[in-house]
């Protein structure tokens, strides 16, 4: 008893070689640019960058400031977490807070109560106004922020007078303090305002805008007088950067998940949007009935169409795929010549014994002419093509 042989796995999958040809030259590009980004990062190691960071370059940096305080004896200390901050709070030390807008309100508060009356010197670098009012109480921001830069002193503060103009223009500030220097007025309002603590040995400088800190203003108008002056006057100088990763911007009994942090409105939102995709979804479904017939636009001849499926086996060397098909063509035509129905014309036990009584032949032979295994090369298939012809004009001769 003879089975039908097992064909092997299509050939029209891709080779290694042929992907490796495909891909190389995205391989190629992602090596180059992963190579430029080493040589960038190690090149580039050694530099700080940031706005207002005393260790940066940058035209937004401060590094220009540290190195002239460093000139002039006063030590720069560069803290990123709140507690290193409160823990710097002494007669002899200045605080600069960089961004003061970056700290909740719950570190606005432990950060105020910590330098409240210990003697140093705090400076609030642009602060909007909750934080203004939280770190410099009696102190509230305008609305509107200075049209110019550049402000003369108008005030009694000597730091300020010796500075003259200076680029302090830009949140302007109301105090009710009754103590506070007011000074670079802008329409009346201050854009740097100076409250002495209580126990007279501490103040706090509320300023309005970044600009004598950076590198590129540095050496322009007063900048770097008034700079020096407010940052140089105790021989330690804390520069505070606060982040958002600091651990104390959440407080201990914050336990909000997801869904807490979401607006208020979300589940809504995301229902409608729910309901929107499943009517998309029934609009441009495929609707289930009967076929539709339709007249296509051109007539293709039944030739074409088979030399084109001719020319994608050839492109994919899908010779066993060919032969598959010539083959099963074939046993479909010859069984009702010789008397086997069509579904059981791909079962050599059916279909061989009725061909051998017909043809007077080898039933081995046919067996490996209909159901063999695919051929090796291109002259094979030619060659096997042309024997399933000749047995199909033998089986139909009178």
């Amino acid at each position: 008893m003879t089975t039908e042989a097992t064909l092997p796995s299509t050939s029209a999958s891709p080779t290694a070689r042929q992907v490796w040809t495909r891909a190389r030259g995205v391989a190629l590009a992602l090596v180059l640019l992963l190579v430029g980004a080493v040589v960038i990062a190690v090149i580039r190691s050694d530099a700080q960058h940031g706005t207002l960071d005393p260790r940066s370059a940058d035209p937004q940096g401060s590094r220009a400031v540290a190195e002239l305080l460093a000139d002039r004896g006063v030590f720069t200390r560069v803290v990123t977490t709140l507690d290193e901050a409160r823990s710097a709070a002494a007669p002899d030390t200045t605080l600069l807070v960089a961004v003061p807008d970056l700290l909740t309100h719950r570190q606005q508060a432990l950060l105020r109560a910590s330098v409240a009356d210990s003697g140093t010197r705090t400076v609030l670098v642009a602060p909007g106004n909750h934080s203004a009012e939280r770190l410099a109480p009696g102190v509230t921001a305008d609305p509107a922020t200075s049209l110019e830069s550049t402000l003369t002193p108008g005030c009694d503060l000597p730091a300020a007078r010796r500075a003259s103009s200076a680029d302090t223009g830009g949140h302007r500030y109301i105090t009710t303090h009754p103590d506070a220097v007011r000074c670079y007025p802008s329409e009346r309002l201050a854009t740097l305002v100076q409250l002495p603590d209580q126990s007279g040995d501490g103040d706090t400088i509320v300023i309005g805008a970044p600009d004598i800190l950076y590198n590129d203003h540095l050496d322009e108008q007063g900048n770097a007088s008034l700079a020096l002056q407010l940052l140089g006057s105790r021989p330690h100088l804390v520069w505070y950067l606060p982040t958002l990763s600091d651990a104390s911007a959440t407080t201990p009994e914050d336990d909000s998940g997801l869904f807490d942090l979401l607006p208020s409105g979300w589940l809504w939102g995301t229902l409608q949007l729910f309901i929107a995709a499943a009517l998309a979804a029934l609009w441009r479904a495929r609707r289930l009935g009967p076929l539709v017939p339709e007249r296509l636009p051109v007539a293709i001849r039944a030739s074409e169409t088979v030399e084109g499926r001719a020319r994608l086996y050839r492109k994919a060397n899908a010779r066993d795929r060919a032969a598959t098909a010539l083959r099963s063509t074939t046993r479909t035509r010859l069984a009702p010549l010789v008397g086997v129905p069509v579904p059981q014309a791909h079962t050599p036990e059916a279909l061989l014994p009725a061909l051998s009584a017909h043809l007077h032949g080898d039933g081995q032979s046919l067996h490996t002419l209909l159901f063999g295994p695919p051929p090796t090369d291109d002259t094979a298939l030619i060659a096997l093509t042309d024997q399933l012809d000749a047995l199909e004009r033998e089986v139909r001769r009178p």
